[in-house]
């Protein structure tokens, strides 16, 4: 009988990317709502794409990505 594949998380999938170099990019939390109370310096910043410093997480989420 053959081993069963992991599948793919499906949630993690749609908010994360996975780059060339084996990164992960996601979008910054807080650009939900209530953008009148930050501050224009606060939102600029939460524009770009962050990637996940932690070795670690990032090694979780890559093994959780592939199927």
């Amino acid at each position: 009988m053959p081993k069963q594949k992991q599948k793919t998380h499906k949630g993690l999938a749609k908010r994360v990317k996975l780059t060339a170099n084996g990164k992960i990019k996601h979008r910054r939390a807080g650009k939900g709502h209530l953008m009148s109370v930050k501050s224009a310096n606060r939102l600029r910043g939460m524009r770009k794409a962050a990637v996940v410093k932690s070795k670690a997480l990032t090694k979780k989420m890559v093994a959780a990505l592939h199927s």
